[in-house]
């Protein structure tokens, strides 16, 4: 698009797509057909910097991805904010829920030879959830944006190396699609931060270290409509947390394990590049306010990723699946053995938790909206069964020693066969003289569902 283009000649793709592109904001070629290049220059260069002062008062973006992560971080808490109201926990909260934390140690200590986190359980507002867990989002994203990046450079060819407009092309279309997916993840986070009950509630290691931590507001929307009393509900779910943050503690590779999967994933996604055409074609005619911004963010949303689709894709996401479902069937099934004689609204919370994986649970909900993953929640209950056998079979001691190293777990075709895995780990025998066994087992598991 130089200002010796020919006014008969036919643009190519590029040309094309520059000029769409441009007319957004008004910029068309003259009579002749050509463009001014020092009003196009002098025009570009001051949207840029409107749209960069826009976001002004949430600090720079980041160097090298693009993302603002403030801004980002600030949607979040605008749609937390947005649910209704979000008070600092009570010195009384904050003791109920550590009350709770030290009376389900003793009962887990009775199943589990996993250690107690030595610090203590807390007490955290959506806000602080937000706060507390966004430096590990932001670790789990940055991929993404660097696909989205890939995808930019793609919308329009390259220009020609004299072409005076490279240099502003793709900034603007970077800190678009930046600006319009920061909105997308805080818009997410929130989402996320008004449904969870406790840090570890979508199943990954959110914090630097383990901690238990739940949340009260969240847990007063929980028992909402339940038959069970609220000390019953916030024990079962501290039961939970502190099983899952144990785990974290006493199995070191399995934390980053989790987190490393959620990125190779991401490094491995693949952007929709009509879908995020259209996204910025049909924002970026306005002035690009940071309302605006979210509005973009929220209209793309779920749209711009291509489902899996490569062998090393299907791959990581089984892999992933495996390992999440892991450790929630485990802590489905330590905290069931925990609560058996104890608790016996404990089965109806537990099917309660079920039935919100089914539909789509925070976890799930969160990582398909950053990161296009969509995971199968079935295979929690095939891991609870799983481990559920093995205790039976071996004893807790063999179910739990199974975390001694990644090489150990069940993979996925021991989830379709756990009695093999139960009575021998990884190992050759077959199943068949223990499938009643199996059945016995599944069959009381049934029973205190009913």
């Amino acid at each position: 698009m130089s200002d010796q283009s020919r006014p008969g000649d036919e643009p190519d793709r590029a040309e094309e797509a520059l000029l769409r592109f441009l007319a957004q904001f008004g910029i068309t070629p003259g009579p002749d057909g050509r463009l001014d290049i020092d009003d196009l220059m002098s025009r570009m260069q001051g949207m840029m910097g409107a749209f960069t002062n826009q976001l002004a008062g949430y600090g720079a973006a980041e160097a090298e991805s693009g993302m603002n992560w403030n801004f980002t971080k600030d949607i979040a808490r605008k749609v937390t904010a947005a649910a209704g109201p979000d008070p600092t926990p009570s010195p009384s909260q904050l003791s109920a829920i550590r009350s709770a934390a030290g009376l389900a140690d003793l009962w887990l200590d009775e199943q589990i030879g996993f250690a107690p986190i030595s610090a203590p359980a807390v007490a955290w507002s959506r806000a602080e959830w937000v706060e507390n867990t966004f430096g590990t989002w932001q670790q789990l994203v940055r991929p993404v944006v660097t696909q989205l990046s890939v995808a930019i450079a793609g919308l329009v060819e390259r220009p020609e190396a004299d072409d005076p407009t490279a240099g502003l092309m793709q900034p603007m279309l970077r800190a678009a699609a930046s600006g319009m997916f920061a909105a997308q993840v805080g818009q997410a986070l929130g989402q996320l931060a008004t449904a969870v009950v406790s840090s570890g509630d979508v199943g990954l290691p959110l914090t630097s270290r383990p901690l238990p931590a739940l949340l009260p507001t969240n847990i007063a929307a929980f028992c909402d409509g339940l038959d069970v009393s609220a000390s019953d509900v916030l024990l079962f779910l501290a039961l939970r947390e502190t099983a899952r943050q144990r785990l974290f503690g006493a199995v070191g590779w399995l934390g980053p394990q989790l987190l490393a999967l959620v990125e190779h994933y991401a490094r491995l996604i693949s952007i929709d590049p009509d879908a995020l055409e259209q996204g910025i074609e049909s924002q970026l005619g306005s002035a690009m306010t940071p309302d605006e911004i979210e509005q973009a963010g929220q209209a793309i949303s779920g749209s711009i990723f291509v489902p899996a689709a490569s062998d090393e894709q299907r791959e990581v996401l089984l892999r992933l699946e495996t390992l999440l479902a892991l450790v929630e069937g485990w802590v489905d099934e330590v905290v069931d053995q925990a609560t058996r004689d104890r608790m016996p609204a404990a089965v109806q919370l537990t099917e309660m938790l079920r039935r919100r994986r089914a539909a789509g649970g925070p976890a799930e909900a969160a990582l398909k909206t950053l990161f296009g993953l969509d995971l199968r929640p079935r295979r929690t209950r095939d891991a609870a069964n799983l481990w559920a056998a093995t205790r039976a079979a071996r004893g807790p001691a063999a179910r739990d020693a199974a975390w001694a190293h990644p090489d150990l777990v069940p993979t996925p075709a021991e989830l379709d066969d756990p009695l093999s895995f139960a009575e021998h780990g990884h190992g050759t025998g077959t199943p068949d003289d223990l499938d009643a066994e199996l059945a016995r087992l599944l069959d009381e598991e049934s029973g205190r569902e009913d």
